[in-house]
């Protein structure tokens, strides 16, 4: 007979899946009162995960206290604890960032950065084609047309730049 004190209820497994569903369905919005949620969403997944993981209820975890029943996990608590307290200062934050939006625009939705939209446009106008390379249509290999290229970064030669040997002036 197998004995299954330490699996957890199987509602307890399916409300961590629901909560990290919907806290990323959440964080994945425009609106940072939606964020906000979704943020909120995940600590509750994630303390619920974290006692699931901890196993079965037990004695409190304090030394001496006489009792026969098996002790609770310490770390577990703790470390819900210290997910509480990350969940919090992360849900301050949030709610500072939506209110001072709506300080300043009415709204709360995060816009587009039109700096990145820019960039992105112009990288996709600048995209290399590989279809038509001109390295294959004229028959000549990559190393061959490097040969042709001036080094940017390279170091000048001091027979041709006299103030490279470190004399200003220019003799």
């Amino acid at each position: 007979m197998i004995v299954l004190d330490n699996v957890p209820s199987g509602a307890l497994l399916l409300a961590v899946g629901v909560l990290f569903a919907a806290g990323v369905y959440l964080l994945l919005e425009r609106s940072l009162t939606r964020v906000l949620l979704g943020f909120v969403l995940l600590g509750n997944g994630t303390n619920l995960a974290i006692l699931l993981a901890g196993g079965r209820a037990g004695a409190p975890p304090i030394t001496g206290s006489g009792t026969a029943e098996p002790m609770s996990d310490p770390l577990a608590q703790a470390m819900i604890l210290t997910s509480v307290v990350i969940t919090l200062a992360l849900v301050a934050f949030v709610l500072a960032m939506a209110y001072r939006s709506w300080q300043l625009h009415g709204h709360d939705e995060v816009q587009d950065d039109v700096e990145d939209t820019r960039i992105a446009q112009l990288a996709g106008e600048d995209a290399p084609s590989y279809a038509d390379s001109d390295a294959l249509e004229s028959g000549t290999t990559l190393d061959e047309e490097a040969v042709g290229v001036r080094d940017e970064v390279a170091l000048p030669d001091p027979a041709v730049h006299p103030r490279a040997r470190g004399g200003g002036d220019g003799t």
